[in-house]
């Protein structure tokens, strides 16, 4: 199981078109969801955060192992999500991933996911 938060740059001039992807996102739930389970991906949240330096969105998620990437799926909602992200997200600033210090999850429910 992987369990990952990752901060990522909105570019410039984009916090309008990053409203219309949360939207889309929010408005599809129903194939987003349908979408995670060929990820194995159990928890996916996105975060956002308008700072002075510029605004950000932070992904959180838990995934199991051997599900595919997001760039294979051929669900149209996540060729929507991906042309949002391409148009969105400034890769020419490196994302930063944060370092996993705790996951507490119950056996239970871990057992579940795996």
């Amino acid at each position: 199981m992987k369990v990952e938060l990752s901060r990522f740059k909105v570019k410039e001039g984009k916090s309008q078109r990053v409203d219309e992807w949360m939207a889309m996102l929010n408005e599809h739930m129903d194939h987003v969801l349908l979408t995670l389970q060929d990820e194995k991906m159990y928890v996916e949240t996105i975060f956002r955060e308008k700072r002075e330096d510029g605004e950000y969105l932070y992904w959180y998620s838990v995934q199991g192992e051997g599900g595919i990437q997001v760039e294979q799926s051929s669900h149209e909602v996540d060729q929507k999500h991906l042309a949002f992200w391409y148009e969105c997200i400034d890769e020419d600033v490196p994302h930063v991933d944060m370092e996993t210090q705790v996951v507490m999850i119950p056996e239970h429910i871990r057992a579940v996911m795996e």
